[in-house]
Parts: structure tokens; C-alpha cells; sequence
């Protein structure tokens, strides 16, 4: 058997069309459309991960937006969650540009990888229990491949409890804006409210709060040396 890579994990998520109701949700999205968009051509497919192959951080979602990644095929692109994330990595050195529009607007991360714990956009933004299981193989694949990551930043308690069912930690700490959670191996896990606009447009979620988990990611990765 040939050794995975992440293009071969890149053209098995975005062929997979084992969630029917996902399958039957996302493609309806992108022939549908919603009215701004109308000229485009929906990606309509599951999302693969972004980024840098030598990551050190890796930063994890729920699962693509509708007309946000589920659009233009790249995650956390297109969308007001994606504007504030892209945001934050260009501030703290990650990300080349602060705005993420499509595959192919020039955005560039390094040393930063960004992911998703569900690959197809579900409705109204819950997967099911076994649509996430479903997808876990995708996501333990990545992290085997992505062998650089120190630090991880978990985007809303989803992403929070997928990341711990698959490094199976214990003492789990409860989810909360900030937390951080060092492992066994030296690696750190450190918990985000998700940039949704429910906690945006509310003011539970400050930009000041969101780049703050940034900049503390790149504090401690600068303080560790790369592993190999």
C-alpha cells in the first residue's frame, strides 16, 4: 500500500459521498444559490483542509458554512467567520493576506493549517452524531500527516470534543474562551468561541478576544523547537 499524503487524503474527502443527507443538503445549496452568488459555480462537494504541510498549529472548525466554503471550496473562505479567522492568522504572522474570498485569491498560510471536524456543510449548521463519526477517519488521517503541529486552536466546543475523542486526554477540561490545555507530549490545545456571527454580532466574541488566542499560539510555538 502506498503511503498517504495529503493530496491522496485531499481526493478522498472531496469524492466521498458517504452522508446522504449531507450529500443531498450541500448539493442543493450550491444548485439553489443564494441571490448574492448567483454567478457562481458552488463548489457543492466536501472541503478538504488548508494550509502550510509543515504546520504548527493547526486550527480546527465545525464543518463548512453553506455559502462559505460549501461556495468556493476552500474552508472558512467566503464567509463573516472566515474574514475574522483569516484576520487573526494575518495578524500573529500566519496568513500572507487578511481576507479569504476564494481558492484562488493568493491567501497563503505558514506554519498554519486549517481544518474542519465535519467535511460537507450540514443544515442549519448541526451534523448528526453519525455523520461526525463518519467523517473522523478524514480527520485522524490529517493529524497523522500533519506530524509538525504543536499547538491546536478549537473553534467552538464541536471541534473542542472531536480534537479530544482522537487524542483521548485525560483530564478533559470544560470548554470555555481561552482555555488551554497542555498534553502528556507537550503539545497544547487552547479553546475558542467560534467566530459565528450568533456570537460575533452579540459581542460574546471580540476580535480583541479571538486575535488574543492567536497571539498566544504564536507565543507558544515560537517557545517550543520544531520536532525534527
Amino acid at each position: 500500500m502506498a503511503p498517504d499524503s495529503l493530496q491522496q487524503l485531499y481526493n478522498d474527502i472531496t469524492t466521498c459521498r458517504l452522508c446522504p443527507r449531507l450529500v443531498q443538503w450541500r448539493e442543493q445549496v450550491a444548485a439553489e444559490k443564494r441571490a448574492a452568488y448567483k454567478d457562481w459555480h458552488y463548489w457543492g462537494r466536501p472541503v478538504p483542509g488548508f494550509g502550510d504541510p509543515d504546520a504548527r498549529l493547526l486550527v480546527v472548525g465545525l464543518a463548512p458554512a453553506a455559502h462559505g466554503g460549501n461556495r468556493t471550496g476552500r474552508v472558512f473562505t467566503g464567509d463573516r467567520s472566515g474574514d475574522w479567522l483569516y484576520g487573526a492568522l494575518h495578524k500573529a504572522g500566519f496568513a500572507n493576506q487578511p481576507t479569504s474570498t476564494s481558492r484562488d485569491d493568493g491567501l497563503l498560510l505558514h506554519e498554519a493549517y486549517v481544518s474542519a471536524a465535519v467535511r460537507c456543510a450540514p443544515p442549519a449548521n448541526k451534523p448528526a452524531t453519525e455523520e461526525r463519526d463518519t467523517c473522523a477517519p478524514f480527520f485522524r488521517r490529517e493529524l497523522a500527516l500533519l506530524s509538525e503541529v504543536s499547538v491546536f486552536v478549537c473553534l467552538g466546543s464541536f471541534a473542542y470534543h472531536v480534537l479530544a475523542r482522537h487524542l483521548a486526554f485525560r483530564p478533559r477540561p470544560a470548554f470555555g474562551h481561552g482555555v488551554e490545555v497542555p498534553l502528556a507530549d507537550g503539545r497544547v490545545i487552547i479553546t475558542s468561541y467560534h467566530p459565528s456571527q450568533q456570537n460575533t454580532f452579540t459581542g460574546k466574541l471580540t476580535r480583541p478576544m479571538f486575535d488574543a488566542v492567536f497571539t498566544r499560539a504564536r507565543a507558544l510555538i515560537d517557545a517550543q523547537p520544531r520536532s525534527s
